[in-house]
């Protein structure tokens, strides 16, 4: 199963894009700007969309995607979402206002797009890939993804704070890969609690949750452009001065537009 990055910065700004992930080129999980990096052809492939959250970072490019489809489209594109996501889709996007309500284009019976309601806790099959749709803890109705074709999950948390449920499940899983938020760095950490996101003082807390022996590569995702070097500063103080203290060390990355990964 190949992963790859087409965005994962919390904000815009040159050669930054915000959440958007290739599942094996044809399952997009997320539909930030990074999706727009993609040729006619790649967005073609695409028939499934996975969405984490209704916040704009994450839906912007679904409108534009569709549309630039519409008049190669094999049938409807899937997306599947939370029912608040779903909701606050229709209302405010694919509305006949901000963007053609794209579920009744050309008609109700042969749409461009159909919305697939999902829950936290259910487990999707797309072909060879199995996937678990996992609790958030943010601003709206949220939820993280664990995606497997049989050899390891990858495991995207998708915008949190503090998840305990989360970490109940992960640690049951063969976890191959995390990507996880940390969108401000402690300077911002009332911020980051107002606006559930993680700063390194509480994503160092949340790493401590993971199950003893267990050990996988953690990519960092979501920061603040302008606070990118100091989040990946603050982090790895924590993990590497005190290893033998309350926080065990991890191997831990920052994610990079870009990356492609065999899991």
């Amino acid at each position: 199963m190949k992963v790859r990055v087409l965005g994962c910065s919390g904000a815009i700004a040159k050669d930054c894009r915000t959440t958007s992930f290739l599942i094996d080129g044809e399952i997009l999980v997320d539909a930030g700007t990074g999706a727009g990096d993609l040729t006619l052809e790649e967005m073609c492939s695409i028939r499934t969309v996975l969405l984490t959250h209704s916040h704009l970072d994450h839906v912007v490019a679904l409108p534009l995607l569709v549309d630039a489809i519409a008049s190669r489209c094999r049938g409807p594109l899937k997306v599947y979402a939370l029912a608040g996501t779903i909701d606050a889709l229709k209302k405010h996007i694919f509305n006949d206002v901000i963007w053609p309500d794209f579920t009744c284009i050309p008609s109700a019976t042969a749409p461009l797009i159909r919305f697939h309601e999902i829950a936290v806790g259910q487990t999707l099959q797309f072909g060879d890939k199995s996937v678990e749709v996992l609790p958030a803890v943010h601003t709206v109705t949220a939820a993280g993804f664990a995606v497997t074709a049989g050899r390891g999950h990858w495991v995207f948390t998708g915008d949190t704070e503090r998840n305990p449920g989360l970490w109940a499940r992960i640690n049951q899983l063969n976890v191959a890969m995390l990507v996880i938020e940390t969108a401000f760095s402690n300077r911002e950490k009332d911020l980051a609690h107002r606006s559930l996101h993680l700063s390194p003082c509480v994503l160092a807390d949340e790493l401590d949750s993971i199950a003893a022996g267990m050990r996988y590569p953690i990519y960092i995702t979501h920061t603040k452009p302008t606070e990118t070097e100091m989040i990946m500063a603050e982090i790895q103080r924590f993990d590497h001065t005190d290893p033998a203290g309350s926080h065990a060390s991890h191997d831990i990355r920052w994610l990079q537009v870009g990356q492609e990964f065999e899991i």
